[in-house]
């Protein structure tokens, strides 16, 4: 059974700086288009980044366009999304899912499509 388990979450102030942990279990996903969306309190979900596993390529969203990186640790079925500069607006739910390397290239995960595993979130606060 296939388990995408985030961890990292917190409370920092604005400015500050978290790094979030996305361990795939279950499977290896040599080539898969990992990502990272968020859902704030009242607001739609976003796209935040992604990262395609086969080529380490990054995507980003204009709103974390350098401040966030994507990356993953060799070997290991892992993922990690640091977050630079924390905005009081970065405040939401993050979650992690794993799709299809097609939706890295073709820019599907930034509508969240061709994502067939998803995590269960990690809680971000950023106070002003």
């Amino acid at each position: 059974q296939v388990q995408l388990v985030e961890s990292g979450g917190g409370s920092v102030q604005t400015g500050g700086s978290l790094t979030l942990s996305c361990a795939v279990l279950g499977y290896t996903y040599n080539t898969r288009c990992m990502s990272w969306f968020r859902q704030a309190p009242g607001k739609e979900r976003e796209a935040v980044a992604a990262i395609h596993t086969g080529t380490r390529t990054t995507y980003y969203a204009d709103s974390v366009k350098g401040r966030f990186t994507a990356s993953r640790e060799n070997g290991n079925s892992t993922v990690y999304l640091q977050m630079n500069s924390l905005r009081p607006e970065d405040t939401a739910m993050y979650y992690c899912a794993a799709g299809r390397p097609g939706s890295c290239v073709r820019g599907l995960w930034l509508q969240g499509a061709g994502m067939d595993f998803w995590g269960k979130g990690t809680l971000i606060t950023i106070s002003s």
